[in-house]
């Protein structure tokens, strides 16, 4: 019986759709069938998601988020500092990576699914090398574990009226770039869940290992972050866990 109950469940908004179409004037049932299938189709095409689309769409942001921001010229203190303590990270556990600075006062740092790794000089006026890497071993975390790609797609299949601005020569469809602002704060500044976080944290600790640097700098960063307070223009606090509770956590682990 629960088995029948569903299929008619689903098969009820269907019908009350076509019924209610028939109640319209012949023009009117051409215009809301075409309607019906247009919504279909964009259902069925934000459903069907590929990964070369979420690359793509992460590019997209990552594009706008430059466009937004100002990111240190080569010659720069900042960008000169991020090259040297990033020597040897061009990628990281099958990730290429693109790493840069904004010279944006706020503390904060994101990655994103397509490489893309941005670190603000904000951060690195408070942390030291090893903090700053611990960082972006937490962000190459998020992306390795598919945080953000997740959240995307969600956001993709949740928003089936997503304008399309055109379609790439290989196919993938482009969003246009009034939609990008949404997107990016729904997957890169919104806040991930505490496992997403934890796991994340776990990830950081074991690329430290990896790459030769001390552990002991995850929870270093994370008392500073805590030592910070709750200020607004700390982008790591507005979205992140409490910094203390993590810095304890990891050290558990440490030791």
């Amino acid at each position: 019986m629960r088995k029948n109950y569903r299929r008619l469940s689903v098969r009820l908004p269907i019908l009350a759709s076509t019924m209610a179409m028939l109640m319209l004037s012949p023009s009117a049932q051409s215009q809301a069938f075409g309607d019906l299938l247009g919504s279909a189709k964009k259902v069925a095409q934000a459903a069907s998601v590929t990964d070369e689309q979420i690359v793509a769409t992460f590019s997209q942001m990552s594009d706008e988020l430059d466009r937004q921001n100002r990111i240190a010229p080569a010659k720069n203190p900042y960008a000169v500092r991020l090259a040297k303590l990033t020597t040897g990270l061009s990628s990281y556990d099958g990730l290429k990576l693109d790493i840069k600075a904004y010279l944006v006062s706020d503390v904060n740092a994101f990655a994103m699914g397509d490489g893309t790794v941005r670190v603000y000089s904000g951060l690195m006026d408070k942390f030291t090398d090893d903090e700053v890497r611990c960082v972006i071993g937490h962000e190459i975390g998020h992306v390795k574990l598919q945080h953000g790609q997740k959240r995307l797609k969600r956001a993709l299949q949740q928003d089936a009226a997503l304008s399309v601005a055109g379609t790439a020569s290989s196919g993938v469809r482009t969003i246009a770039s009034s939609e990008l602002g949404g997107l990016i704060q729904n997957v890169v500044s919104a806040q991930y869940s505490q496992g997403a976080e934890t796991a994340s944290d776990d990830y950081a600790l074991t690329f430290m290992t990896a790459k030769g640097y001390p552990q002991q700098a995850c929870p270093a960063a994370m008392d500073k972050l805590a030592a910070m307070g709750g200020g607004g223009g700390i982008g790591l606090l507005r979205t992140h866990p409490d910094p203390a509770q993590r810095a304890k956590r990891m050290r558990a682990k440490i030791s």
